[in-house]
């Protein structure tokens, strides 16, 4: 079944050029230009199955089109944002957003981005047939999270963590940002806290998968990343990158 995207794009060059990729990798793809228009959709009896929404739109902003629909609709929802503040990108993922991608930006990336959290959000879906399109499942409601059918005993810290780098599979976190992200208000809180927590679960994660996979790695002088594809092709990094371009 082809994926429907939904553009919320005020700038129309810059839609209709996502838009045209976006039809080009045989995905079904419209346009609304404004914040209402954007939220009637995202709420109405048949919303996208992933939506791309800029952070600045007329009559009603990215933001509060993105706090209104999580009421209605938990379908992914890519922020498209020039507002490169830590902040922003903080509050928008507090408020369900799935990604960011920071303009400019090329429009292999956005349709690349596209496939990365469709594929995340069909792992976590129920199966109906066949394995799972990607190895880790984590249960937001009941704290538990499972690699390969295995449960992965995590404390909540560890929990907060994981699902913060999972969520945006590729993306490379500060400590800074991690310790946002994990201990929300908790001030007295030092940034190595964040390396004893990633050594801990790269081992538990590693003895569930049980082939030595690194899940979690590390950009030296950066952050830290979750490579979601990590376990399927393990040292075609180069693959990867040709097949989301």
């Amino acid at each position: 079944m082809t994926a429907r995207i939904l553009v919320v794009e005020d700038e129309t060059d810059i839609a209709h050029i996502v838009l045209d990729y976006l039809r080009h990798a045989g995905y079904e793809a419209e346009h609304v230009a404004d914040g209402p228009g954007a939220l009637a959709r995202l709420t109405g009896p048949t919303p996208p199955d992933l939506t791309l929404l800029d952070v600045m739109l007329p009559g009603l902003d990215g933001l509060s089109v993105l706090r209104q629909a999580r009421r209605h609709t938990d379908k992914p929802i890519i922020m498209l944002t020039a507002r490169v503040e830590e902040v922003d990108r903080l509050i928008g993922l507090e408020l369900g957003a799935d990604d960011y991608i920071c303009k400019p930006f090329s429009p292999r990336e956005v349709v690349a981005r596209v496939k990365t959290v469709l594929r995340r959000g069909m792992a976590q879906a129920p199966a109906t047939a066949g394995p799972p399109v990607l190895a880790l499942a984590l249960d937001e409601a009941h704290w538990q999270v499972t690699l390969r059918g295995a449960h992965v005993a995590l404390t909540p810290r560890e929990f907060r963590l994981l699902q913060a780098l999972a969520r945006q599979s590729g993306r490379i976190f500060s400590r800074a940002q991690l310790l946002d992200l994990a201990y929300g208000d908790t001030l007295d809180v030092n940034e190595r806290a964040i390396d004893s927590h990633i050594k801990n679960l790269r081992k538990k994660l590693k003895a569930a998968s049980g082939d030595g996979v690194e899940w979690i790695r590390s950009v030296y002088g950066v952050g830290f990343a979750f490579d979601e594809d990590a376990g399927e092709t393990q040292g075609s990094g180069q693959e990867r990158q040709a097949e989301a371009g």
